[in-house]
């Protein structure tokens, strides 16, 4: 699992590594501004809490994860979850009820200023997805991946990413003692070119000192 504040890479570095281990992958932040978007039942539960900065209630989101959990035939990487104390006691529930256990938690660091600026560069695909800055978009505009116009997401504003950092340092801080208690937290310093934070998560899985 990814553990990091807005902004951090958590997307990002998801994805490449659930790509590089053939891995599945979850992204709550992207499963909920698609239920938004569509106006379904959990998006229109989900969109006043979201424009507000605030996470979805931990018996929302614990649902959604078990969901999805139940379908996967193999291993996988979750981006966005555990995001508060009680969501990582479910999980570690979740898991010893079925004789497992997760093998790492990755907490990715970068300091306040540098999320700051990302934030204000960041734009989305609202057809595959895909997350990056303005400077990696073709011609100013496209999505690399499939060509799609892409976008400023909407709670991307600084007032809202100043309330979810605030939300961050509140509820998942503690997910990382959590994990860093049990000895399976893995920092990660995510200031560095992704390709070089990529290579540097890979290797501790590949290769764990």
């Amino acid at each position: 699992m990814l553990l990091g504040p807005p902004a951090s890479g958590k997307g990002t570095q998801g994805k490449r590594l659930a790509e590089s281990l053939g891995l599945g992958y979850l992204s709550t932040g992207a499963v909920l501004r698609e239920q938004v978007e569509n106006q379904t039942e959990l998006g229109k539960t989900a969109a006043p809490i979201l424009a507000r900065g605030h996470y979805l209630p931990d018996d929302l989101m614990c649902r959604i994860l078990a969901d999805w959990l139940a379908k996967q035939p193999g291993g996988w990487v979750l981006d966005g979850f555990p995001r508060s104390l009680p969501q990582a006691v479910f999980l570690d529930e979740w898991l010893s009820q079925r004789g497992l256990a997760i093998d790492c938690a990755l907490s990715l660091e970068v300091p306040f200023d540098v999320l700051l600026e990302r934030i204000s560069q960041r734009v989305e695909c609202p057809d595959c997805r895909w997350t990056g800055q303005i400077r990696q978009l073709r011609d100013g505009k496209h999505c690399p991946v499939c060509g799609q116009v892409a976008q400023s997401r909407a709670d991307d504003s600084e007032e809202n990413f100043r309330k979810r950092h605030h939300e961050f340092e509140k509820l998942t801080l503690p997910v990382i003692t959590h994990y860093r208690d049990q000895n399976r937290l893995f920092a990660c310093d995510a200031t560095a070119p992704q390709d070089e934070v990529a290579a540097k998560i890979l290797a501790h899985f590949i290769n764990p000192s």
